[in-house]
């Protein structure tokens, strides 16, 4: 059962300290199961309900867009799988790519840092309750990113020196990942009549 005195502690902490936040979780006894279901789920559901809401029954009145309860559901549906997947993948890709950089993680700790890195782009999730406020998301993205960062050389245990190198390939790959997923999930739900 989701502990929500936990769940908003961390939420606060990750935001406002990241780096004391990451002292804390680097060594914090947690399951990859434990983290889905207990922190990423519930922030994972604020960008998925406030897409549904926004673009299925408040619409947007920019560029061609109509408002529509298909639409609202390919938005909602992307924002679900695309933060499920692309935390996934990242995550993998970050773990494969550590003895590139002449470190080792366990797959446990880069899914700690993927999770909590995306932190404050999940919690902007409620920007989409208006889309034209959408937008407003990438300034929380931009602070995740600093958040994941922050986290890098202590979740991956990379040097110093190589730390930069390995955290702009990862970057690299997550943004190729996330293009590619976006495509692919974006051209499923089209497919089968989720449209505007």
């Amino acid at each position: 059962m989701i502990n929500i005195d936990h769940l908003l502690n961390r939420i606060k902490i990750v935001v406002i300290n990241p780096k004391e936040a990451w002292a804390k979780i680097k060594d914090e006894l947690i399951s990859s199961k434990e983290l889905v279901v207990d922190y990423m789920l519930p922030l994972v559901l604020i960008p998925t309900i406030a897409s549904f809401i926004g673009y299925g029954l408040i619409g947007s009145n920019t560029f061609f867009r109509a408002t529509s309860i298909s639409w609202g559901l390919n938005q909602a549906i992307l924002a679900f799988a695309g933060a499920f997947l692309g935390v996934f993948i990242s995550a993998w890709c970050i773990h494969k790519l550590a003895p590139s950089f002449g470190t080792q993680t366990s797959m446990n700790k880069t899914l700690k840092l993927v999770v909590y890195a995306y932190t404050p782009s999940w919690l902007a999730g409620v920007f989409y309750l208006v889309p034209t406020l959408g937008v407003l998301g990438l300034v929380a993205s931009i602070y995740s990113l600093y958040i994941l960062y922050t986290g890098f050389g202590v979740m991956t245990g990379v040097s110093e020196d190589k730390k930069t190198s390995y955290f702009v390939v990862s970057l690299i790959v997550i943004i190729g990942v996330s293009l590619i997923l976006s495509l692919i999930l974006g051209a499923i739900l089209v497919s089968i009549g989720l449209t505007f």
